[in-house]
């Protein structure tokens, strides 16, 4: 399941993690400010209105994992789908 997919996909961000994450995995959240956040199966979907680089957003458990906006996601989809 994905989120945010009503919001531009250059600003919303996947951060994939190598385990799924605790219920309570953004309780320790830090610096949010205008940032939508939700829970994935094994992923953080972030919305960053004002872009990541301008965030001062900080997610303790995204440190074991990796983040790609949804543009690179569905590129990356589309890759993989070609390869069969």
């Amino acid at each position: 399941m994905t989120y945010f997919v009503d919001r531009e996909p250059q600003l919303t961000h996947a951060w994939f993690l190598r385990e799924p994450p605790r219920p309570d995995a953004l309780d320790d959240i830090r610096g949010r400010a205008a940032e939508a956040i939700r829970l994935g199966t094994r992923e953080i979907y972030v919305h960053y209105p004002l872009g990541m680089g301008q965030s001062k957003l900080k997610i303790p458990v995204a440190a074991h994992g990796t983040a790609r906006n949804m543009n690179t996601v569905a590129k990356l989809t589309e890759m993989s789908a070609r390869r069969g």
